[in-house]
């Protein structure tokens, strides 16, 4: 029998508010264990939370962003459920009564368009941190309460996606915009996004939906994709085997690529969920919503038919560009100073993301700014340096943070483009081949590439390579 995978996502994502969301401790990630805490995020007999309003237009914005319709009254609830580093046995999250629900965003695969519906964005406090000795013989676990009370938004996508490659491509879609808004830094590493996945098969045409699996503890997007992969690959055995898909929480194991059994899954009402007595009800007027919706940055699809449109680029480098706001910021300060546009989408695309790669940068820690990239091209495009020594230009300025003009003159590495001094290299060159020289007379056009390296070579990469081709020719024929 054929099946289908039922998958919807549910993302929490870390808001870079400087506090968190029910008292004035710091976010900031990387502190010592318990240095960012106080009596209200330790659950303390007696204390009371108080909302901070900077978590609520984070929400609103988001929920925006991603086309939900913000409520005009929510409320908070707590659920209940037991956890070493949950320090008051609940944690103050939305139940039924969301700021945002009824949302979408689109995705593209293949050249395909799809929307994914969004069920909910909901603000909720995140809880601490367990830290597990390394050493063998130490088998405690050690309790960091920093992150307790840190402020997250949960976004819960309905069970429209259809494939492993669509849910990573949903995450990217949903990371780009929460990047946009700059609400958050996005980054798994360190916890700041985070993704469980529900995912179930049917047989290919019913409608009903099969017995859900859980899977959490997935770091990154691919391995989001992975898990998935897998756990479709494993219900389909097991229902092919006559067994039972139990519903269960899942681990995915990324040293044995394969899910693990962690308990079974629960239902809302295990959580107990009731509304939180010490918080009042939130009213959002819509003023408020006006506001927000107007303080919206372009967002990314948005910004990729601006970009085709205003600078002429495809719709690859489009993408390119657009998957990261920094990126998309660069490329448009450098068309401030150039305006081969496409000159510029071919560097940030090629030698710059290589460099932001290999080094593990963003383009904000590049030592080249727009304006200097820009002069570099333009040192390309009047002729004053190769294209070839320009990438070697660039190296010097990445490793130096020199100018191109600069490290040009001190290297000496204008292009050689006088004519008379190109003819007697090449006729020196000419003699110095006669083989390849009466082969590419016979015929052989692939010679010329042979002769027009021994010229750089010659030069030192300085000549000029469309004159040098240009004289070759006249000269062989």
């Amino acid at each position: 029998m054929n099946y289908e995978p039922v998958i919807g996502l549910e993302v929490h994502v870390q808001l870079s508010t400087k506090t968190k969301i029910f008292c004035g401790c710091s976010t900031n990630f990387g502190a010592s264990p318990n240095t960012q805490t106080c009596p209200v995020c330790l659950g303390l007999p007696g204390v009371l939370p108080v909302l901070n309003k900077d978590v609520v237009q984070c929400a609103i914005k988001t929920a925006l962003a991603i086309n939900c319709t913000v409520v005009e009254r929510c409320i908070f609830h707590r659920k209940n459920y037991f956890y070493p580093d949950l320090p008051k046995g609940y944690q103050i999250s939305q139940y039924d009564m969301p700021l945002g629900e009824n949302g979408w965003i689109q995705i593209k695969l293949d050249g395909k368009i799809k929307k994914i519906r969004i069920t909910r964005v909901h603000m909720e406090e995140d809880a601490g941190k367990l830290i597990h000795s390394e050493n063998p013989k130490d088998s405690r676990s050690r309790v960091d309460l920093n992150r307790a009370g840190v402020p997250l938004l949960e976004i819960v996508s309905e069970p429209d996606i259809s494939s492993p490659e669509e849910a990573y491509q949903y995450l990217v879609s949903l990371k780009q915009i929460l990047e946009y808004l700059e609400i958050s830094d996005c980054n798994m590493e360190e916890g700041s996004l985070r993704c469980d996945a529900n995912i179930s098969i049917r047989p290919v045409g019913e409608s009903g939906l099969g017995t859900r699996t859980e899977l959490k503890n997935m770091n990154s997007f691919k391995g989001v994709e992975k898990a998935l992969e897998y756990e479709i690959t494993r219900q389909k055995k097991t229902i092919d085997e006559e067994k039972r898909v139990i519903q269960e929480t899942r681990l995915w194991n990324t040293a044995l690529n394969r899910t693990e059994s962690m308990r079974s899954k629960e239902e809302a009402h295990d959580y107990r969920y009731f509304p939180e007595p010490d918080l009042v009800r939130i009213n959002i007027d819509k003023e408020w919503v006006n506001k927000t919706r107007q303080s919206l940055p372009e967002l990314p699809q948005a910004r990729r038919d601006r970009l085709k449109k205003e600078y002429g680029l495809s719709d690859y480098d489009a993408e390119v560009l657009t998957m990261n706001k920094k990126i998309a910021d660069y490329f448009e300060d450098c068309t401030k100073d150039l305006s081969n546009y496409k000159m510029i989408a071919n560097w940030i695309t090629g030698d710059i993301s290589a460099v932001l790669k290999n080094r593990k940068i963003d383009i904000n820690n590049l030592n080249v700014s727009p304006k200097q990239l820009g002069e570099l091209l333009g040192l390309i495009e009047n002729g004053t340096i190769s294209g070839k020594i320009a990438k070697d230009v660039f190296q010097d300025m990445v490793c130096t943070g020199q100018d191109a003009k600069q490290i040009v003159s001190e290297k000496g590495l204008v292009q050689l483009s006088d004519k008379g001094e190109l003819v007697s290299i090449i006729d020196k060159i000419i003699l110095q081949n006669p083989k390849p020289v009466n082969d590419f007379k016979k015929g052989k056009q692939n010679v010329l590439g042979f002769l027009v390296g021994q010229i750089m070579k010659e030069t030192k990469g300085k000549a000029n390579p469309q004159l040098v081709n240009k004289i070759l020719r006249e000269k062989l024929f």
